[in-house]
């Protein structure tokens, strides 16, 4: 006899269309990756994004088996995101390795402001909350943090190539350094609502290098 082999049910009513489902699970990701920018993980609540979608909660468990499982998807779509907003600044080939990073640096103050500072890392607001998160995520933030982290350093090495930066500087300290500031002058611009705690990093980055 031929053994048949059906799929676990999943919880809640599944979408009409394989195409409704990435729509639906996309926008509720979009959604949720905005709404912990503005407010963290601990202050959003899901029946918020399910009413700015449009979602029955039962359909939220059809995408997602809990909130922590958001937070992964949400975690890793901004990871995503950031990693082309910084690949379109950093590998800029027709710009000076250090005016790539300066010009990361205007962009970001610009869309800062365009939010009202509403709106400022996913991934450093949910640092600030670890303590009140789920232990799965530590790892994957600080992977994130890596991750921009070499793409940072790889600019400063073609800064080196370029001879705008000594040799003997190191670039993946200096890179490290650049996350660990940004993140601070992030949380501080949001408090004055001003750019301008940014830009005195980056000022004071550059300065440091000796530029």
């Amino acid at each position: 006899m031929t053994e048949i082999h059906t799929e676990p049910r999943r919880r809640g009513r599944p979408p009409k269309r394989q195409a409704d489902a990435f729509d639906t699970r996309d926008a509720l990701v979009r959604c949720g990756m905005a709404t912990l920018t503005e407010k963290g993980f601990s202050a959003t609540g899901i029946d918020e994004v399910l009413k700015k979608v449009g979602v029955p909660k039962g359909s939220f468990y059809h995408y997602f088996e809990s909130k922590e499982a958001f937070g992964h998807a949400a975690i890793a779509a901004y990871a995503a995101y950031f990693a082309r907003k910084l690949d379109r600044w950093l590998l800029a080939a027709d710009r000076p390795a250090l005016l790539r990073i300066a010009d990361f640096v205007d962009d970001a103050a610009a869309g800062i402001a365009r939010h009202d500072f509403r709106r400022g890392c996913l991934i450093g607001n949910l640092g600030q909350e670890m303590s009140a998160l789920p232990e799965s995520y530590r790892d994957r933030l600080e992977a994130v943090f890596a991750d921009w982290q070499a793409r940072l350093a790889r600019c400063l090495r073609a800064a080196q190539a370029e001879g705008a930066l000594a040799p003997e500087i190191d670039c993946e300290h200096w890179a490290a350094f650049f996350w660990v500031g940004w993140e601070g002058a992030v949380l501080r611009a949001r408090l004055k609502r001003s750019v301008e705690p940014l830009h005195c990093f980056a000022d004071g980055f550059f300065t440091a290098l000796g530029r």
